[in-house]
């Protein structure tokens, strides 16, 4: 470590940075207080919560920009496995989260066509073509990603991450680290369990050989209690959305996701899910919902539009519509009662095995039926999304049957998390119009 690499890192952005950023969410939050003032007919003011987690993703992102030469970096994809890592000192980036940032912020367009320009194919994922746009662009809306010096990947999301991340593994000449997780029709078998477990423990000295340290079993412990710990937290802040009227949002809950999905296991991130608690408990006790005309409950099935988050917010709750809850933001808590169960190696293997979209279309089917009777929901939007094949993969029939089971209507929307000029605002505002026709 030169004195140049410690004075960036350590005075530049855990020091002055991180006052810059204090103050700019106390001027957030000012703003947010003082949209109470301000009348709107459809949406009460949005949690001051949402200030507080973006300042903890910039502070990430500052300390990414000074890290290379301070620490080891390791990239990981939303779903690894990445108690290991933490264990072992490493900064820890994930693209993912990164590609949702450039989208919330409509860039993802330009970033896409930037990968596009390098051959890669429009029906690529968006995520994959903003995060490797930008590398090609050369730069980025969070000023500068961190080089890796080791990137971990699982493909218990999807196969399209595991090359979207061995491009990256080329680009920056970093090892890529795969673990396998194989798919489940059910809960995971005792072998499944032991083959995933398996990798976890040829992760290990590959990550030690890297990161110059030797792992203490003691400290993987307290990242797995403290994971179980934030997931559990974050998904006791969903559940607070089957209190009517809701007090949080699936469009809430897309943004405070971030900690979550980045930052899952570190005490800020338990520190801070309290504080949600607190505000949305706050609310409960006031009577205050998301919506304030609320009429009808539904859920949100698959990523959420990311470069229209506000926008759909808005046109639903002119309708009187509320998303209670989203099975997207749920597939980072629901897992996690299986941190508890055994020894570390095989409580982590076990955990990510359970993903969401490593599991079968019947068994998502199951979860969205039990969140209509949990949420009391009245309906379901489904995102049919353009360049995430897999979690829109089953939404015609499982649409079908939730109508004729349940008696729950369905709309699919055609769309895409992070590639704008796959919208049409026209056509969206009729469906909801006939969508909110058959809720009535």
């Amino acid at each position: 470590m030169t004195i140049t690499n410690y004075f960036n890192y350590y005075i530049t952005a855990n020091t002055a940075g991180k006052a810059l950023l204090v103050y700019n969410k106390y001027q957030q939050v000012k703003r947010l207080k003082a949209m109470v003032r301000k009348s709107d007919p459809h949406l009460n003011p949005p949690l001051l919560a949402n200030a507080r987690m973006g300042q903890m993703l910039a502070e990430q992102y500052l300390k990414g920009r000074y890290v290379n030469g301070t620490k080891k970096v390791a990239w990981f994809s939303s779903g690894a496995p990445i108690e290991i890592l933490q264990a072992l000192g490493f900064f820890l980036y994930t693209p993912d989260n990164h590609a949702a940032l450039c989208g919330a912020r409509k860039q993802g367009a330009r970033y896409c066509e930037a990968s596009e320009e390098q051959g890669y194919s429009r029906d690529i994922c968006s995520y994959a073509r903003t995060d490797t746009g930008c590398f090609f662009a050369g730069h980025t809306p969070v000023g500068k990603i961190p080089r890796p010096d080791l990137i971990v990947v699982s493909n218990n999301i999807c196969q399209t991450i595991l090359h979207w991340y061995q491009a990256m593994g080329v680009y920056y000449n970093a090892p890529v680290f795969l673990i396998d997780t194989p798919f489940l029709y059910e809960d995971a078998r005792e072998y499944q369990v032991d083959y995933v477990r398996h990798q976890l423990e040829e992760l290990i000295p590959v990550a030690e050989r890297i990161s110059g340290k030797k792992l203490s079993y003691k400290r993987l412990k307290e990242m797995v209690k403290r994971g179980k710990l934030s997931s559990d937290l974050w998904l006791e802040v969903l559940y607070r959305a089957k209190a009517k009227p809701a007090p949080i949002s699936g469009f809430d809950a897309f943004i405070l996701m971030g900690p979550i999905v980045a930052l899952r296991g570190e005490q800020a991130t338990i520190d801070f899910y309290h504080t949600v608690l607190k505000e949305i408990d706050t609310r409960i006790e006031k009577g205050i919902g998301v919506v304030k005309n609320e009429k009808h409950r539904i859920l949100w099935d698959n990523l959420p539009i990311w470069h229209r988050l506000s926008w759909m917010s808005r046109k639903l709750a002119e309708l009187g519509i509320v998303v209670a809850i989203s099975n997207y933001t749920y597939q980072w808590s629901e897992p996690a009662r299986y941190m508890g169960k055994g020894e570390p190696m095989e409580a982590i293997a076990r955990t990510y095995l359970h993903s969401l979209l490593n599991r079968s279309s019947g068994y998502k089917l199951k979860s969205m039926q039990q969140m209509v009777a949990d949420f009391s929901l009245e309906g379901v939007l489904m995102h049919s999304d353009r360049s995430c094949k897999p979690y829109s993969l089953g939404q015609i029939d499982q649409g079908r049957l939730l109508k004729n089971e349940l008696g729950v209507p369905c709309l699919i929307l055609e769309a895409d998390h992070n590639d704008e000029r796959i919208f049409s605002e026209e056509q969206v505002v009729t469906r909801l119009q006939a969508f909110a026709e058959m809720l009535n």
